[in-house]
This record gives structure tokens, C-alpha cells and sequence, in this order.
């Protein structure tokens, strides 16, 4: 039995969720999000909450009832408040900036590395050293993160690199004489 997939989902009041036949769309001021509703699941909207409930009482309707709750919770909440991630750079000489529709992230190696900032996130550098990647799809701002995260991993030595703002990177011990 899902634990999760028991509560109702909420929708905000700036908040328009729609259901049509399989699919549930949410339209709010960051943009509009949709999502494919399973078929070992039932969906219905009534008094400002969305309720997700399983077709049967199988193994991938459980596990579906609590992902698809997850997943219509993220759209809601994404397309009202949206969701962000910040990322540090640490290294001397390590920097990004935005140029036009480029972020572009020079991080030691003999070239600048370009990448092209989607049409659906947002990315910012308050400074030299931090980017902020925000927008309203969850999945699509943590995976445009973790792309940028990938040019360059922190590593345990030094710690130089791009990481997760919230991240704690174990440092190692160097060589001794």
C-alpha cells in the first residue's frame, strides 16, 4: 500500500490542472506541464485536490499510484513556485559567464567549454563562481545541472571543480614524504 500516493495533491490557486482522457496538464505562471496518467492507475480532480488511486491491487499499480502522485505534485508545484539548483565552482582560474544564450565555463582545460542554455531553463551567474539553473520541470533543471556538473566533478584532493551547493565533497589525504 502506498503511503504516499494515499495523500491528495493540492492545487495552488494560481494553479489550473486539467484531465483528459490519460493525461493531466498543469498550467500555471512558469509555464504549462503535462503528464502521462499510467494505465494501472485512476486519476480524479474534485474540490481543488487531484486524488491518484490504483486500478487494482497488483505490484506495478501500487509502485505507479505513489510515482504518479510524486510526478503530478512536482508539476504542480513546479508551474507555481518552480524549483532550482545551485551549483559552486571552486578553483583558481575556475569561472562561468553567460554570453547571449551560452553559458560559457572555463575550467582549466586549454579551451573554454561552451553550453547552450535550453529554451525551458533558466540559468544564471551572480558571480563568476556560482550558477543558479531554475525552472518549473524537476526533472529537466536537475539533469541540466547534472550536465553542467559533469565538465568537471569535484575532485578529493584539492576539491577544485563544479558541485552541488548542498554537496560536501570527502577530501583525501595527499602523498606523504
Amino acid at each position: 500500500m502506498s503511503r504516499i500516493g494515499k495523500h491528495p495533491v493540492r492545487i495552488a490557486s494560481d494553479v489550473e490542472v486539467q484531465l483528459s482522457g490519460q493525461t493531466l496538464t498543469a498550467k500555471g505562471r512558469l509555464g504549462t506541464l503535462s503528464l502521462a496518467v499510467s494505465n494501472e492507475v485512476n486519476a480524479s480532480i474534485a474540490d481543488g485536490t487531484v486524488t491518484i488511486g490504483p486500478k487494482n491491487d497488483t505490484k506495478q499499480s501500487r509502485a505507479m499510484w505513489g510515482t504518479t502522485r510524486a510526478l503530478l505534485n512536482n508539476m504542480v508545484t513546479g508551474v507555481s513556485t518552480g524549483f532550482s539548483i545551485n551549483l559552486e565552482i571552486t578553483g583558481v582560474g575556475y569561472r562561468a559567464q553567460i554570453q547571449g544564450n551560452t553559458l560559457n565555463l572555463q575550467l582549466g582545460y586549454s579551451h573554454d567549454i561552451p553550453f547552450p542554455i535550453p529554451g525551458d531553463v533558466r540559468i544564471t551567474c551572480e558571480r563568476p563562481t556560482i550558477i543558479t539553473v531554475s525552472g518549473a520541470d524537476r526533472q529537466r533543471v536537475g539533469q541540466i545541472a547534472a550536465d553542467i556538473r559533469a565538465h568537471r566533478p569535484p575532485e578529493p584532493y584539492k576539491g577544485k571543480g563544479i558541485k552541488y551547493a548542498t554537496e560536501i565533497v570527502r577530501r583525501k589525504e595527499g602523498k606523504k614524504k
